[in-house]
C-alpha cells in the first residue's frame, strides 16, 4: 500500500472517484473467467488447509518488528537516571573542572544563592555549596571569582534560523526556506546547517548557549527543526552541534528498544507568508493542513493495525507484508503519536482558531504558537488546543510591519502570563533581531509589565521545557548540561553583558583577567568592575491601565495625549532638567544643587519653562503633576526609517509608494532630475509614530524610501505627535538634507558608476542650485553607506569636491558599520556619523568588519568614533525601533563602560542628529520630556509629558 502525499491529490485510500459501469462481456468469456476464477480460489484454500502444511512459523526478524511496535506509542523523554549523570554525552575531552566563586546565583523563580558553582565533565556537580573532595583530587581545575556577579543559566532561543540563513547574508549561505511546495515535513533545517555562520560567536557574546534552528516560513509545513548548541566543536560538523539527534537521524527506520527515544521538531507556518509565496488564501492553508494530517493518519492507522497483528503473534495475517512507511509522511506521523514538537508561525485570532481546530480533529498538541502577535486577544482560544495552551513565542516591541502584526502589543506577554499561558521571548535570527540581544527582548517585556523570574524564564526555562529539554536546559541544577553565564550586571538592567559564557562547561570568551597559577590551579578574577546600582532587578513603571486599555480596545488603543495644556502645568519632585546653556550646549541642573533646582519644581506655560526651583507661588491654577523622583530632558529625533511614509511596512496601500533612483533613467520627464520631498508624503497619526512619540521620540527626519530600507531625495523634519500637516508647529523643517545611498545591490549600478554620479552632479552644481547648496554646504549631504572601502573613497571625493570649489561640504555617514575603521579620516575630513542601528549586525558583506563591542571587543563603533571626536547620531532601520531610542542611547552609555559621559549619550538621540540633518540652529524650539519614576537613564521611568513650546501647549499622556 503506498502512502505518498502528493501536492494536490489525495490517496487513493482516503478518496477515489466512483468507477465507470462495467462493460458486458460476452457470455463464453465470462464463463472463462469464472472458470479460472474458482480454479485459483480453490487452490489457495487448499495451500493454507493445515492437513496440507504446517503453520506459518514466526519470521526471522519477529524481534524487530516486536521491538519496532512496542515503541510506537512510548513518548520521548530522558532515560532513567540521568539526572545523576556526572559526564555529559557533549563532554569534550580534556575540557578543566570549573569552579565558579562569590557569584550571585539565579535558581529560577526568585531563588537566588550567593555561593559557589562547580562544572565537570560538561555538566553542573554542585551549587550554593561545594564539597573540597569534589575538586580537590581533580587537576587542572579554574577557579573563577565573579566577585558577586550575577550567574544564570545560558539563553536558549525557541526560533532562530542561525545556520540556515547566514551572516553575512549571501545567496550561497541562505538555506530557510524551499519553495518546492506548501507541505514538505521530510525536509530538516539540520541539512542546510552552516558550521561558518559568524553569528555564532556573537550570539554566544550575548549569552546564547542553545537555539531551535527552524526552517523558514514560506511552506504550511516547512521541515523538521533541530536544537543546536553554538560553540564550534572538535569535530566541526553540523551533526555535532545536535542536543540530543533523534535516533532516526543516523539509523533510518530502525528502532533501538534499549534507547529512550529522543524529541523531535517541526515547523508549520499559516497566514500570509505561505499564502503570499503558493498564491493561497487561509482556506487553501487549512486545508493543506487538513489535508497533510489525513494521510499521515490513514499510515499511522496502517501501521497500528500491522501491530496489531504482530503483537498478537497472528503472523499470518502479515504474509509478504513489511512495516508501513513513507518516508514523506513519517514525521507527521510521529506528529500524531506525541512525538514530536509542533512549532507553529502564526498571528492572527482567525489562523489561531484554524489551527487549534485542526488539532482538536486529529488529536495533537502543539509546543508554541511564534510570533504570535493577537495570542493576548485570545487567550480562551489558545486554551482549547488539544493537550492544553501552547506556549506563547514572541517579540517584545516588534511590530506593525504587516497586517498580521498590526495588533501587536509591548504589553502582551504580560497578558498572557496574567492568563496563565506560558511566555517565551524569541529571536527570529537574524531579521529582525540578532539573537545576541535576545535578553533585550525579555529586558523590554519586564519594562512592560512582564514579573521579573518570568521576564527571566521566558529566554532559559520556558523556552527550554517548550522544546522538550527541561531535564537538562534552561535552570541551573545539578546533573544539567554547564551551559552558565556570569553577567556584569543583573540580566534585566539594559545592557546587561556576559562576563563569561560556558557551553558544556567550555569557556567561550577569550579575555585577559588577572589570573594566578597556584598547586596546578589557575584563579581567574572577572576583570569587570561592578557598578553596583546594576546589580539589583531595576524598577519598573506602573503599566496596568495601559494594559487593560489594549484590551479594551482590542489592540488598537488610542494613543493620542489624555490632557491639552496651553496654560501652567507644574511638574513636582523633578531630580534634573536637561537644558541648553548659554554656549548652546546640553547641560544638566539636579536636585538638591544650587539654585534653579533646588527644591524639585518646574513650571511650564505654553509649552515654554518659566521656572525651575520654587514655583508654586507662581502657578495659579496650574494642573500639577508628580514625577515621583522624575526629570525631564530634550525629545529625541529619530533618522533612518520610513517613519511617516509606511504605516504597515510591507502593505504598499499604506504607504507613499516608490522613491525614484536618481542613477536610473525611469524617473518621470516632468520632474526634470528634480529631487523629491520626504514631507510631501507623510502620513500623520501612524500608530509607530505615536508610539514613538509616547516614548520620548518628539521629532522624526524622514527621506524618500526606495526598496525596503534604503532613502533617496530630500528629508524633511516633522513632529510625531502631530495629527495633520496644517496643524501648527506639525512641519519642524520641510527640506533638512539630500540623503542617498552608495551600497552594493543586485539591481544598481557598480560602486564605481555610483560615485561617477555623484561626482558629476557634485562638480557641475552650477547648473542646479541643490546640488550648489551641497557642494557649498549649505545644505547637508547624508550618504548611506556600509563599507569602510566605499566611505574611504566619499572621503577623497569630499577633498576633491571642496578643492575645486574652495568650499566646505557638511557630509554625513548613515548606517556606517564598518566606520570605526576610519575613524581618525573621518575626524580630519569634518565628516559626521549617524549608526543606524545603534547596534549593527553583519547582516551584509559590506557590513562583515562591525565592531561588535563588548564583551568580544572594548570599544563598540560609537564609543570608537567619539573619541576620535568625531560628531555621532544613533537611527534606526525599521520604524517600530523609533520606540526605543532612548533605551539606544541608555545602552550605548552603559556599553562604552565610562568612555563617554550622559551628556554624550543623551546627544545621540538628539543635538548630535538634528545638527547632522539641518536641524543646528539653536533658534528652532526643542521639544522636552517630563520623565516619571527616574531620569532619562532610568529604563522604568515613564514618560507623562511632552512640552512643546512651537505648539504652544504641554500634552500629557
Amino acid at each position: 500500500m503506498s502512502f505518498k502525499l502528493e501536492d494536490d491529490v489525495l490517496p487513493a485510500y482516503i478518496y477515489a472517484p466512483p468507477l465507470p459501469p462495467p462493460r458486458r462481456r460476452p457470455r463464453m468469456v465470462r464463463l472463462l473467467v469464472l472458470a479460472l476464477a474458482s480454479y485459483t480460489l480453490v487452490r489457495l484454500w487448499g495451500l493454507h488447509l493445515p492437513w496440507c502444511h504446517a503453520p506459518i512459523s514466526r519470521p526471522a526478524n519477529a524481534d524487530k518488528i516486536l521491538a519496532q511496535c512496542r515503541a510506537l506509542p512510548v513518548l520521548p523523554g530522558p532515560p532513567a537516571g540521568f539526572a545523576e549523570r556526572t559526564e555529559s554525552d557533549r563532554f569534550e575531552p580534556d575540557t578543566p573542572p570549573t569552579l565558579i566563586v562569590n557569584g550571585t546565583i539565579w535558581l529560577g523563580g526568585e531563588r537566588v544563592v550567593e555561593g559557589e558553582l562547580y562544572m565537570d565533565g560538561g555538566v553542573i556537580r554542585a551549587i550554593g555549596y561545594v564539597p573540597k573532595e569534589l575538586y580537590e583530587n581533580e587537576p587542572g581545575v579554574v577557579v573563577v571569582n565573579a566577585q558577586g556577579a550575577w550567574v544564570t543559566p545560558g539563553i536558549v532561543d525557541l526560533h532562530s534560523h542561525l545556520g540556515v540563513d547566514s551572516l553575512p547574508g549571501l545567496e550561497g549561505a541562505a538555506d530557510g526556506n524551499s519553495l518546492l511546495g506548501p507541505v514538505q515535513p521530510w525536509l530538516r533545517s539540520l541539512d542546510g546547517l552552516n558550521t561558518r555562520d559568524t553569528a555564532y560567536t556573537t550570539s554566544i557574546a550575548g549569552g546564547v548557549t542553545s537555539a531551535l534552528v527552524l526552517p523558514g516560513s514560506a511552506n504550511n509545513i516547512g521541515g523538521q527543526a533541530f536544537m543546536i548548541k553554538l560553540r564550534p566543536t572538535t569535530e566541526r560538523s553540523s551533526s555535532a552541534m545536535v542536543l540530543e539527534p533523534p535516533y532516526g537521524l543516523w539509523n533510518g527506520t530502525d528502532v533501538d528498544p534499549e534507547e529512550r527515544l529522543r524529541w523531535r521538531h517541526i515547523k508549520h507556518a499559516c497566514g500570509e507568508n505561505p499564502a503570499r509565496v503558493y498564491g493561497q488564501t487561509r482556506m487553501d492553508n487549512v486545508y493543506r493542513f487538513r489535508q497533510a494530517y489525513t494521510a499521515a493518519a490513514a499510515l499511522r492507522d496502517a501501521q497500528d493495525a500491522y501491530c496489531a497483528s504482530a503483537l498478537t503473534g497472528d503472523w499470518k495475517q502479515l504474509v509478504n507484508q513489511v512495516f508501513p512507511y513513507d518516508l514523506a509522511l513519517e514525521a507527521l506521523v510521529d506528529v500524531l503519536r506525541g512525538k514530536v514538537k509542533v512549532n507553529v508561525h502564526c498571528y492572527e485570532a482567525v489562523d489561531f482558531d484554524g489551527f487549534v481546530r485542526i488539532t482538536n480533529e486529529f488529536k495533537f498538541p502543539v509546543a508554541a504558537f511564534h510570533h504570535a502577535h493577537e495570542a493576548y486577544l485570545v487567550p480562551d482560544l489558545l486554551k482549547k488546543t488539544w493537550g492544553g495552551a501552547p506556549a506563547i513565542a514572541m517579540f517584545a516591541t516588534f511590530a506593525r510591519y504587516k497586517r498580521e502584526a498590526y495588533r501587536g502589543s509591548e504589553f502582551a506577554p504580560k497578558i498572557l502570563a496574567d492568563e496563565g499561558i506560558r511566555v517565551v521571548m524569541k529571536s527570529d535570527h537574524p531579521m529582525p533581531e540578532n539573537s545576541r540581544h535576545l535578553m533585550f527582548d525579555a529586558q523590554q517585556a519586564y519594562f512592560y509589565g512582564l514579573n521579573a523570574s518570568l521576564a527571566l524564564e521566558s529566554v532559559t526555562s520556558t523556552p527550554a521545557d517548550a522544546a522538550g529539554f527541561a531535564h537538562r536546559l534552561g535552570q541551573l541544577k545539578v546533573g544539567h548540561d554547564a551551559d552558565v553565564v556570569v553577567w556584569d550586571s543583573h540580566p534585566l538592567q539594559l545592557g546587561a553583558t556576559p562576563l563569561q559564557v560556558y557551553v558544556d562547561g567550555i569557556a567561550q570568551l577569550s579575555y585577559a583577567p588577572k589570573n594566578v597559577i597556584d598547586n596546578g590551579r589557575t584563579y581567574l578574577f572577572l576583570k569587570e568592575k561592578q557598578v553596583e546600582e546594576l546589580q539589583v532587578v531595576p524598577p519598573v513603571a506602573d503599566y496596568e491601565a495601559e494594559a487593560r486599555e489594549v484590551l479594551e480596545y482590542d489592540g488598537e488603543p488610542p494613543l493620542g495625549p489624555k490632557e491639552v495644556h496651553e496654560g501652567g502645568v507644574l511638574f513636582k519632585n523633578v531630580q534634573s532638567i536637561w537644558q541648553r546653556d548659554t554656549s548652546n550646549e546640553l547641560s544638566e541642573q539636579t536636585l538638591g544643587g544650587k539654585e534653579p533646582l533646588s527644591t524639585g519644581e518646574v513650571l511650564v506655560k505654553n509649552g515654554n519653562v518659566i521656572c525651575t526651583g520654587s514655583c508654586a507661588h507662581l502657578a495659579f491654577s496650574a494642573r500639577v503633576v508628580d514625577l515621583r523622583n522624575g526629570s525631564i530632558a530634550p525629545g529625541l529625533t529619530t533618522f533612518g526609517s520610513a517613519m511617516g511614509l509606511a504605516e504597515i511596512k510591507f502593505e504598499s496601500s499604506t504607504a507613499d509608494g516608490y522613491a525614484y533612483d536618481l542613477f536610473s533613467n525611469n524617473a518621470p520627464v516632468i520632474l526634470n532630475g528634480k529631487a523629491l520631498r520626504a514631507v510631501d508624503g507623510i502620513q500623520f497619526g501612524g500608530r509607530d509614530m505615536l508610539i514613538a512619540y509616547r516614548s520620548g521620540v518628539t521629532t522624526a527626519i524622514t527621506a524618500p524610501a526606495r526598496l525596503e530600507f534604503e532613502m533617496l531625495g530630500l528629508s524633511g523634519a516633522f513632529r510625531t505627535g502631530a495629527w495633520n500637516k496644517a496643524e501648527k508647529g506639525s512641519v519642524i523643517k520641510p527640506v533638512t538634507a539630500m540623503v542617498i545611498a552608495i551600497r552594493h545591490r543586485d539591481i544598481q549600478p557598480s560602486i564605481s558608476a555610483q560615485v561617477a554620479g555623484l561626482r558629476q552632479l557634485l562638480s557641475t552644481s552650477k547648473e542646479d542650485e541643490m546640488w550648489w547648496d551641497l557642494a557649498h554646504g549649505t545644505l547637508p549631504l547624508v550618504i548611506s553607506v556600509e563599507s569602510a572601502d566605499i566611505m574611504s573613497t566619499l572621503i577623497l571625493l569630499k577633498q576633491e569636491i571642496e578643492a575645486q570649489f574652495s568650499s566646505s561640504m557638511r557630509l554625513t555617514f548613515a548606517g556606517a558599520s564598518e566606520a570605526w575603521m576610519l575613524a581618525k579620516n573621518i575626524a580630519d575630513a569634518d565628516i559626521g556619523v549617524i549608526i543606524a542601528p545603534s547596534r549593527p549586525t553583519p547582516l551584509e558583506w559590506e557590513q562583515k568588519r562591525t565592531l561588535p563591542g563588548v564583551p568580544l571587543t572594548d570599544d563598540s563603533n560609537i564609543s570608537l568614533l567619539l573619541a576620535h571626536n568625531v560628531t555621532v547620531g544613533i537611527g534606526v532601520v525599521w520604524e517600530w525601533q523609533a520606540r526605543n531610542t532612548r533605551f539606544d542611547a541608555i545602552w550605548a552609555y552603559r556599553e562604552a563602560r565610562g568612555k563617554i559621559t550622559k551628556r554624550q549619550a543623551l546627544e545621540l538621540a538628539s543635538s548630535s542628529v538634528n545638527k547632522l540633518l539641518g536641524l543646528g540652529d539653536p533658534k528652532l524650539q526643542v521639544d522636552l520630556v517630563a520623565y516619571q519614576g527616574g531620569d532619562f537613564f532610568s529604563p522604568g521611568a515613564k514618560v507623562v509629558g511632552i512640552l512643546s513650546a512651537d505648539k504652544g501647549v504641554t500634552e500629557l499622556l
